[in-house]
């Protein structure tokens, strides 16, 4: 069983020089570092990292995450055709002997689940704490009693699986989505339903990739024992987003996620509860330029995202940019 796993990084070389270490140090047969457009000394520290499983694949621009696995997996596909590759963040890795704990579970699993076409690790801060930000779920839409939950009780609960289902010895559950950190995908799965969407930039590439794999038939499995922790709990406390650029893309994308997710028939419905949803999250800016620009970002990002668009947006960081400049001023 070959296995790839694919880095995205961009500017965080602290973390870089925690994960590229701990990935070696795993029972992978090679590693593809995405460096997107970093302009600190990444480049530099990557290009003293040699060795046969080490690949750097530097992109000329910033596509964001959604971009950069994008480019990772087109060049493991291309490159490696290995048999597993597992995605994460520059500040995401795997605890000790969890990709040992995959090869250990794959082939059980692969009995369970005929179909199976992703893997999705448990995932927790460093304190062991469960990261919120990578919970996996169901869709609600696709099923009537997570629906009804959802729609008459604790939104986010209804859907998303329990504690008790990411203990490590938990059994392996059927899910709909997944976060790209510690996210197996097979060869089978990228053969039939091909690449993340990177012009997405962030946001929403792994929860649109995860249910296009359901929609092609396979299965996404949460497997707890296999482990990975996520060091980024200073950018996900509070319900503020940060930095406020990134209002555009959770919006705009956010309709995407909308429409996979409802349907057709349903999506102007589940549409309007994402925007009463993203509403009330805006009161959490603070008054002035940030709150400004958070709603005139919102308004934005959910016009484009029914017109379609996609990319990176550079009036949303011009206007983001402007708004601090502002706040400080003030």
């Amino acid at each position: 069983m070959k296995i790839c796993a694919i880095v995205v990084t961009y500017n965080r070389l602290e973390q870089l020089r925690i994960t590229l270490p701990r990935l070696l140090d795993e029972a992978l047969d090679h590693v593809v570092v995405v460096d997107n457009a970093s302009t600190d000394d990444t480049a530099r520290w990557l290009a003293t990292q040699g060795g046969d499983r080490v690949r750097v694949l530097t992109l000329d621009d910033n596509t964001g995450g959604a971009g950069g696995f994008e480019a990772g997996m087109a060049h493991a596909r291309d490159a490696l055709d290995p048999d597993w590759m597992v995605l994460m963040d520059d500040d995401a890795r795997p605890l000790p002997r969890a990709i040992e704990t995959f090869r250990r579970e794959t082939p059980v699993l692969e009995t369970q689940f005929p179909n199976l076409g992703c893997i999705a690790a448990a995932v927790t801060f460093p304190d062991g704490d469960v990261c919120e930000m990578n919970r996996p779920s169901r869709n609600p839409f696709w099923h009537a009693g997570l629906f009804l939950k959802t729609l008459f009780g604790d939104t986010r609960s209804s859907f998303h699986v329990p504690d008790s289902a990411l203990a490590p010895e938990a059994a392996a559950t059927e899910i709909d989505v997944a976060s790209f950190v510690g996210y197996f995908v097979n060869r089978r799965a990228v053969s039939r339903v091909g690449l993340p969407e990177g012009g997405l930039f962030i946001y929403g590439d792994d929860v649109l990739y995860s249910l296009a794999l359901r929609r092609a038939g396979l299965d996404v499995v949460l497997a707890p024992a296999v482990r990975f922790e996520h060091d980024c709990r200073s950018l996900t406390e509070g319900l503020m987003v940060r930095p406020v650029w990134k209002v555009y893309y959770l919006t705009r994308n956010g309709v995407a996620v909308a429409r996979q997710a409802a349907g057709r028939l349903l999506f102007p419905a589940a549409l309007a509860f994402y925007i009463v949803q993203w509403t009330r999250r805006g009161r959490h800016a603070p008054k002035g330029p940030q709150r400004d620009a958070y709603y005139t970002l919102m308004r934005r990002g959910i016009r484009d995202g029914l017109l379609g668009r996609r990319g990176r947006h550079d009036p949303a960081h011009d206007l983001a940019r402007a708004a601090d400049k502002a706040s400080i001023s003030a």
